[in-house]
């Protein structure tokens, strides 16, 4: 059985070199097709060298194309990770998808393709490296005609960039606190509200981020999610919380001493919300930042 699996496969990848678009299309599309409903076909359709071959077809103007070739990536990254990122041009070719997408569909599955590979440690580092990927991944948490999928995957994938320290300043740079602020002003979606601020708290943590917070008042911003008033829920709560904790030690005393002249009796009540029923980590890292800015609730 697995010898016929990988005689179709073998033919279906040889196709992908055809001059004929047509040819290309119908065989990136089996692929896709394969590549969702058999797992086991994903290491073979790896194995025969199809990645680079479908990451090219993300440069087509065909929207067949690049829809079906950034379903199959999407697909041959949850078991194939490591041939993605070692095969030549493929992180380009995403993040060409993420900054050109031919449709909001294509946008979605580059952004939780990138995501997929952030799974893996070692990997973020790498993505970190390439700015395009984070400059598309911000475009489409900041875009107005972005779809809500798509900006959820982008948000978990910055979210996954964020995790390693070194690529947090460059996420500064890029423009990422501005959009992600602006999201939770104008997005009252709660699933998105809390993944933005996820990646905002992961951000916060480092010494770059002051200077764009205090310009976008961020910190009043998080300390607005903490007053029981707006409704906001406990794991944005929660995320509210780290990001001021991040932020303050990162800063050190001058931030320190910012963030309490903002301190309002309503924020204190919020933090100790979650000291009183948040999660075990939000109760530590809410004691941790009352500790801070020396007050009790």
């Amino acid at each position: 059985m697995d010898a016929v699996k990988r005689r179709a496969v073998k033919t279906l990848v040889g196709k992908l070199t055809s001059v004929s678009e047509q040819t290309r299309t119908e065989a990136i599309c089996e692929l896709r097709l394969l590549s969702k409903n058999d797992p086991e076909t994903r290491p073979l359709i790896a194995d025969a060298d199809a990645v680079p071959l479908i990451a090219e077809s993300l440069y087509s103007p065909s929207l067949i194309l690049q829809e079906n070739a950034a379903a199959a990536l999407l697909n041959l990254s949850i078991s194939s990770k490591d041939h993605l990122i070692s095969s030549r041009g493929v992180l380009d070719a995403l993040s060409h998808a993420l900054r050109h997408p031919a449709s909001p569909s294509v946008a979605q599955c580059s952004a939780a393709a990138i995501f997929s590979l952030l799974s893996v440690e070692s990997f973020r580092p790498i993505i970190g490296h390439k700015r395009d990927i984070i400059f598309g991944l911000v475009e489409i948490v900041r875009g107005q005609g972005s779809a809500a999928r798509s900006i959820k995957d982008a948000l978990r994938a910055l979210f996954g960039v964020a995790l390693y320290p070194l690529n947090r300043a460059q996420m500064v740079e890029l423009g990422a606190v501005q959009a992600l602020f602006s999201l939770v002003v104008k997005d009252g979606r709660v699933g998105l509200v809390e993944d933005a601020t996820a990646v905002i708290a992961q951000v916060a943590g480092c010494e770059e981020s002051w200077e764009v917070f205090r310009k976008v008042l961020g910190v009043e911003m998080l300390m607005d999610l903490l007053d029981n008033a707006t409704g906001s829920s406990g794991r944005t709560k929660e995320n509210a919380v780290a990001a001021l904790l991040n932020l303050v030690q990162c800063g050190g005393e001058e931030v320190a001493r910012d963030v309490r002249g903002k301190l309002e009796a309503r924020v204190v009540e919020g933090i100790g919300d979650i000291v009183q029923s948040g999660t075990d980590k939000g109760k530590a890292k809410a004691l941790a930042l009352l500790k801070i800015l020396d007050t009790s609730y």
